[in-house]
């Protein structure tokens, strides 16, 4: 059976009903920390159990009977993440699973300026040492956060953030293709994947440029300083976290760390990644 955690999750949830199209319900498991979200699911046939990473013990019950499980990567960072991760890949190991397979980054590193990225290096290392064949998919950075990012920009006009650098933005969508499709064949590689990135890398600039013709509407791009974005976030109602978190994205983006782009995803996919363009149009489109 294949276990994929976090499946009431955006991309935890993309990756089953993708997986659906390839293998029969009863071949899939689905671990959620609250079922209720999941029962139609259950109603199409997937196995759906209760399944935390912060419990062990339920994690046995989820992962019964698993050949492969998919372990969606902790939303939060440091130690926190890392006990999160190591007690999913002990319970699939526990349950006899052949392979493990965990949503790293393609910046996945112990020296990245940007918190998650040594959390998903750590996570990789811990599969490393774990006993059965493992695939860390190393996931291009998700288009979905750029629309975060962008907020409010067409109707203000301004998009203000520090200076970053281009980062290959990639369509939760495509994420979750390419996971189904690895967990459908039942091999895949063993350890890291090449970067699955999209087909482009942009920075904010470009992005602005891109929401002004899409909106039809001027969004001019504002450099500020980290202090300046940080308390605008704080003033704003955001936590010191996530205002640290970002500012750790933006330091890293202007390293170059997620500017990679490469061919692996289209390999994987069958197709050209979504571009991201086709993202910003529908979130430009909805918010109209």
């Amino acid at each position: 059976m294949i276990i994929v955690t976090g499946a009431t999750g955006q991309l935890g949830r993309d990756i089953v009903e993708r997986l659906l199209s390839y293998v029969p319900a009863e071949r899939i498991g689905a671990s959620v920390r609250d079922p209720g979200k999941a029962r139609d699911l259950l109603d199409r046939g997937v196995r759906v159990r209760q399944g935390d990473f912060a419990d062990p013990a339920g994690l046995a019950h989820a992962f019964e009977g698993a050949s492969q499980v998919l372990v969606v990567s902790a939303g939060t960072t440091g130690e926190a993440a890392l006990a999160l991760h190591r007690a999913a890949i002990d319970a699939a190991v526990e349950a006899g699973a052949r392979r493990v397979l965990y949503t790293s980054h393609m910046g996945a590193s112990p020296t990245s300026l940007f918190a998650p990225m040594p959390d998903h290096a750590a996570t990789e290392t811990m599969l490393r040492e774990c006993g059965t064949d493992w695939t860390s998919l190393r996931n291009g950075y998700y288009a979905s956060s750029a629309i975060m990012l962008l907020g409010d920009a067409v109707r203000t006009g301004v998009l203000a953030a520090p200076e970053d650098g281009p980062i290959s933005w990639t369509a939760h969508a495509d994420l979750a293709e390419a996971a189904a499709r690895v967990l459908a064949a039942d091999g895949g590689p063993v350890g890291p994947t090449a970067p699955l990135t999209g087909g482009e890398a942009l920075d904010l600039a470009a992005i602005a440029e891109l929401a002004s013709e899409l909106s039809g509407r001027k969004v001019e791009r504002v450099v500020v300083t980290d202090e300046e974005y940080r308390a605008n976030l704080l003033g704003h109602g955001g936590s010191a976290w996530l205002a640290d978190l970002l500012l750790g994205m933006f330091a890293a983006s202007r390293q170059g760390e997620f500017a990679h782009v490469d061919p692996a995803l289209g390999e994987l996919i069958g197709r050209p990644p979504t571009p991201f363009e086709d993202v910003l149009r529908a979130a430009v489109t909805a918010a109209r």
